[in-house]
């Protein structure tokens, strides 16, 4: 809640940062995190509505829940080979962020992950992916196209509700049941493979 604050550098001496450290400072737009950090915790860019880009160091493992939720300004973020798993909320309402790469090194996306997402056009889904958490794209209204990954066993409830923009979705033979609300309200969906 540091309303001010513009620009924070830690040092390399700092191991963990906890979480909802810098919730809510919505003048921050630049930060570095230094390589000795192993996790990004729970809200802690959350709110910072300035926030424009941010790099997470390859020592990151995993992005907990809302990291970076309703960081309205983030339109660049680079997820290093070293995560493993993304949270809930993690990228909740990112409204700026129009692409993102997941790496093969991660196994599970968190519900609502990327929800109200409204930008987002573009994103790849590596094999590496078992689960998709429920509504992990909900509202993500300019999302045209997805392919799962072949080792999805389930299409969890209300993944792309109000996915009003896709148009292509190709669903692997390893899934066994299509949740609730999964396309609810796709008015766009053309194809489903």
């Amino acid at each position: 809640g540091c309303f001010l604050l513009t620009q924070v550098t830690i040092p390399s001496s700092v191991k963990s940062i906890g979480s909802d450290s810098f919730k809510g400072c919505r003048s921050l737009v630049d930060i570095s995190i230094p390589s000795s950090v192993t996790m990004i915790n729970k809200n802690m860019f959350c709110k910072c509505k300035s926030l424009t880009q941010i790099t997470i160091p390859s020592s990151v493992t995993s992005i907990e829940d809302n990291a970076f939720s309703e960081c309205s300004s983030l339109a660049q973020i680079t997820i290093p080979s070293s995560v493993t798993s993304i949270g809930k909320d993690a990228f909740n309402s990112c409204q700026s962020l129009t692409q993102i790469v997941i790496p093969s090194s991660v196994t599970s996306i968190g519900s609502g992950a990327f929800r109200n997402c409204i930008s987002l056009t573009h994103i790849m889904i590596p094999s590496s992916v078992a689960v998709i958490d429920s509504y992990a794209f909900n509202r993500c209204s300019s999302l045209v196209e997805f392919s799962f990954p072949p080792l999805i066993k389930s299409i969890n409830d209300g993944l792309f509700c109000y996915c009003t923009s896709l148009r292509h979705v190709s669903i692997p033979s390893s899934v066994s049941s299509i949740g609730t609300h999964a396309f609810i309200n796709c008015t766009s969906l053309e194809q489903i493979e």
